[in-house]
């Protein structure tokens, strides 16, 4: 029989769909190429798909790093978990794409505080990917967006086909968005319960954390998409195709090395990168700065949180 306790990751796992994953194809919602409940359902379905194919790559990274950190009982794991998932809910509401393994690292650290075990020291592949997420989504659609417009955007306008084009380009990348977030996220929402604590296995894992994210794409993902889509950069519709490829392309490397990293990010980043071909003043910077601030605020939060609870227990 399964622990009760895995309700604080299922928790989690309903904001990362409902903040993160949903992202996927927010520039194809704000373009009106496709509609709202269209991508939700092709979201939902990709990230179960890519957490049961290829989830299993991530969870023995944050189970190894939770319970070194000092979460070696299922009630540690239960709060930290209820830390990053009440962390992410707020953003959510506030409509601030933030990074859930952003709220799951820095509750590992709140909560493994009090015993002096905190790991600092491998912390530092978690913050490198956190940089390097959304600078790999800006430089692969600043390239890939430079050589499109410069080539075949405008050409391609001029006939009967395009937008038939731009939205099957959309739906395909947007599938392949939605199973690579499955494949890297789901070790945020079940990863810290399997592994060395073992109150999941790795299938169980997998399929528990798939359909969490799912459920959070279905029942609450619009208000986030607005952020994303339509207030950072004012876009085309190719530009946002590429927007999706590049944050796609990104998440989807992560997954195979096995290192969560946020979908929010890669996205965020890609539409830097657009704005970047226009120019810098392009650019919504009072909305850039809320979503850098709440990306900042996330881990601070979710420790602050969890430390809170740990000092409970």
């Amino acid at each position: 029989m399964l622990s009760p306790l895995i309700l604080g990751g299922v928790f989690l796992g309903w904001g990362l769909g409902a903040n993160d994953s949903a992202n996927i194809f927010g520039t194809a919602v704000a373009t009106r190429v496709v509609r709202f409940w269209t991508a939700a359902i092709i979201t939902a379905l990709g990230v179960v798909a890519g957490a049961m194919i290829n989830g299993g790559n991530g969870i023995e990274h944050i189970s190894d790093y939770a319970f070194d950190g000092g979460i070696t009982t299922a009630q540690g794991a239960f709060f930290v978990m209820l830390s990053a998932a009440l962390t992410v809910a707020g953003m959510t509401v506030l409509r601030l794409p933030v990074s859930t393994s952003q709220a799951v690292i820095g509750a590992i650290i709140g909560g493994g505080i009090l015993s002096g075990q905190a790991d600092f020291g491998a912390t530092v592949k978690f913050f490198s990917a956190w940089f390097l997420t959304p600078v790999g989504g800006l430089v692969l659609a600043f390239i890939f967006y430079k050589v499109i417009k410069s080539t075949i955007e405008d050409r391609l306008t001029d006939y009967a086909f395009y937008q038939g084009f731009i939205k099957t380009g959309y739906i395909l990348a947007g599938a392949f968005g939605a199973f690579s977030l499955g494949a890297n996220n789901v070790a945020n929402v079940t990863g810290i319960f399997a592994g060395r604590l073992n109150l999941l296995t790795q299938s169980q894992a997998v399929v528990i954390g798939g359909l969490a994210i799912a459920l959070g794409v279905l029942t609450y993902s619009k208000p986030v998409m607005s952020t994303v889509g339509e207030r950072l950069v004012p876009m085309s519709q190719m530009a946002g195709f590429i927007v999706v490829l590049s944050a796609s392309m990104t998440v989807y490397i992560y997954a195979l090395i096995g290192i969560p990293v946020s979908s929010s990010q890669a996205v965020i980043g890609a539409v830097i990168g657009i704005g970047l071909t226009s120019g810098i003043d392009t650019i919504n910077v009072k909305m850039l700065k809320n979503v850098l601030l709440g990306w900042f605020a996330t881990p601070s939060i979710a420790a602050m949180i969890s430390l809170f609870f740990a000092l409970l227990y």
